[in-house]
């Protein structure tokens, strides 16, 4: 019965898998086609004559007469920055309403950071537009970053895990002699990486993958996302041009699968410990 059991669990596995995979391997396959081919229509994954033409135009800048090379290099500048000071801010703010007892309303703004969760994106959309565009700041760098630089999320997550630190090992360092800022920076963030490298993952890619607001924030074709820019040549000339449009989409993608592939051992380790404590 055990080993039936198991048997079940490994096919159910699979067939997840096999779902989850298919829109990838479908990408992958019709961005080797050629726009005859893949306008076709049939269900077939293997091209009848696979081109890596679309790749190399697209990357050429001859798609279009886009810039895609920009429009990756601000994904992922974008990305990186934002991602690096969203650890930043977040790990301060959860190190704060984790050990900081003698904080003013401690327990109130942990209450709103909680609340904030529950607000959906789509309501902040508007007034943060309007705010940005009153500070001229659209167009900008600024626009495309300030949005990510602070998160609920990240407090939420990273308190979890610094409510359950060892108090005895932040002691000891408090008797040789650190402050607050040093037992945070020297003793607790060294102690964090895999929960801080999980935070990072799931930030990257919610910036990196983002292409609502870098849409309406990023108005010249040289400010744009490679998201946003992609959505936009889906609606224009080559709107019927799947081969080039997934060869894009597949470069798009490749940036957020290695930083995935990379940590990964970070995210499994975080599960593991958040599990055990």
């Amino acid at each position: 019965m055990h080993k039936l059991r198991k048997a079940l669990l490994i096919i159910v596995a699979i067939l997840l898998a096999a779902v989850m995979l298919l829109p990838l391997v479908w990408m992958i396959s019709t961005s080797l086609k050629n726009d005859f081919e893949a306008l076709a229509g049939q269900m077939n994954f293997i091209p009848k004559k696979p081109t890596i033409d679309n790749y190399i135009q697209g990357l050429n800048g001859e798609l279009m007469n886009v810039p895609i090379m920009r429009w990756i290099t601000n994904s992922l500048s974008i990305g990186i920055i934002g991602t690096g000071i969203i650890l930043l801010i977040d790990s301060m703010a959860a190190y704060a309403l984790a050990r900081l007892q003698d904080m003013m309303f401690r327990k109130i703004l942990f209450s709103m950071f909680i609340a904030s969760l529950m607000i959906p994106g789509v309501l902040t959309f508007l007034p943060m537009y309007m705010e940005f565009n009153g500070l001229g700041l659209i167009n900008t760098y600024a626009a495309l970053i300030l949005p990510y630089t602070a998160g609920a999320f990240g407090v939420f997550l990273l308190y979890q895990f610094f409510i359950s630190f060892p108090k005895e090992i932040e002691e000891a360092a408090r008797i040789d002699g650190a402050n607050k800022w040093q037992i945070y920076s020297r003793v607790v963030l060294p102690s964090s990486v895999s929960i801080m490298v999980t935070l990072g993952i799931f930030t990257f890619m919610g910036i990196y993958n983002d292409f609502v607001w870098p849409l309406y924030a990023a108005t010249s074709p040289d400010m744009r996302t490679i998201t946003a820019g992609i959505a936009l040549m889906s609606q224009g000339s080559y709107t019927q041009a799947y081969g080039k449009l997934m060869a894009m989409t597949t470069i798009a993608a490749l940036p957020v699968l290695i930083i995935f592939m990379i940590g990964q051992r970070f995210f499994v380790k975080a599960i593991i410990q958040s599990a055990v404590k």
